[in-house]
């Protein structure tokens, strides 16, 4: 199956990325979310984030207007779900928010519509139980910034159809990404190697081991990471960080995924990172 038409749930840092990328690769796209500020704010994202790409003479103009063209903006869940081909759920990593969505996209869609979830930890299986096709609900996990990065993670549930498989990774390709397959475990790997590291930094700010600054140079030129750990996690956003150590707890039943306290004290205080302007580091 050729995806022609994408709907994305979620206008917030992943959704409008993917609405991005589908877009500026020739897709119709839908953004939905409940609030129009959101949308608008989205747009304005788009926008900016298609003009970094004209200075790096990777688009130009004429590009730029007709990948904005191609994205609708909408409240209404129901019609922007009517006749698409795919609709790739992108709100944030809360469980019983993307069940409540994925359940609202199963109602409203026709049969043949492949619902994506772009979570980064939840079980694909339990997702796609809450719906009548469990056979055409498939994770998608697009990498932030969603522009920029090369890598998708496809990830099977326990009735993911193998047409379903192959339309996901085809799609993948057509957005200029790389698709890895995955199997359905919790964090999956990206985030099963990921946040323990993360994780373990915190820690050692916690201890007082090192300056954030430190830890994060440490991690740069001692290990090549292009991004020290803390401002990634600022990157990602602390809450994200937060609800994923907690699947990953929870489902695996292992202290080594235990969230740091001060992962929770930053949080509680809505220290979130770059989105907030103020994690581990603060933001202009």
């Amino acid at each position: 199956m050729s995806v022609r038409s994408i709907v994305v749930i979620g206008a917030g840092t992943m959704g409008n990325g993917i609405a991005h990328v589908a877009a500026q690769f020739g897709k119709s796209v839908v953004l939905v979310d409940v609030d129009p500020n959101a949308l608008a704010s989205a747009r304005a994202t788009i926008s900016k984030n298609l003009d970094r790409q004209i200075k790096k003479g990777l688009l130009d103009e004429a590009a730029k207007r007709a990948t904005i063209e191609r994205i609708e903006l909408s409240t209404e869940l129901a019609r922007a779900c009517a006749g698409v081909d795919i609709v790739i759920e992108a709100v944030p990593e809360i469980a019983e928010l993307k069940y409540s969505i994925v359940e609202a996209v199963d109602q409203a869609a026709e049969g043949g519509t492949i619902i994506a979830t772009n979570t980064s930890s939840i079980s694909i299986t339990e997702i796609a139980a809450r719906t009548r096709r469990p056979d055409r609900v498939i994770g998608m996990h697009f990498m932030n910034p969603v522009p920029v990065m090369q890598l998708i993670e496809v990830i099977r549930g326990l009735a993911t159809s193998d047409a379903t498989t192959a339309t996901a990774v085809q799609l993948a390709s057509d957005l200029g990404k790389t698709p890895v397959e995955v199997n359905d475990f919790p964090g999956f790997v990206s985030n099963r190697v990921l946040m323990p590291m993360i994780n373990e930094a915190i820690f050692a700010l916690m201890e007082g081991v090192a300056r954030p600054e430190a830890i994060d140079t440490v991690m740069k030129l001692g290990m090549n990471h292009p991004m020290g750990p803390l401002e990634l996690a600022d990157l990602i956003g602390l809450d994200t960080c937060l609800n994923i150590l907690e699947v990953l707890h929870r489902d695996l039943g292992d202290d080594r995924y235990r969230p740091c306290p001060l992962l929770r004290k930053h949080v509680a205080a809505g220290w979130l990172g770059r989105k907030t302007k103020r994690g581990f580091f603060t933001y202009d």
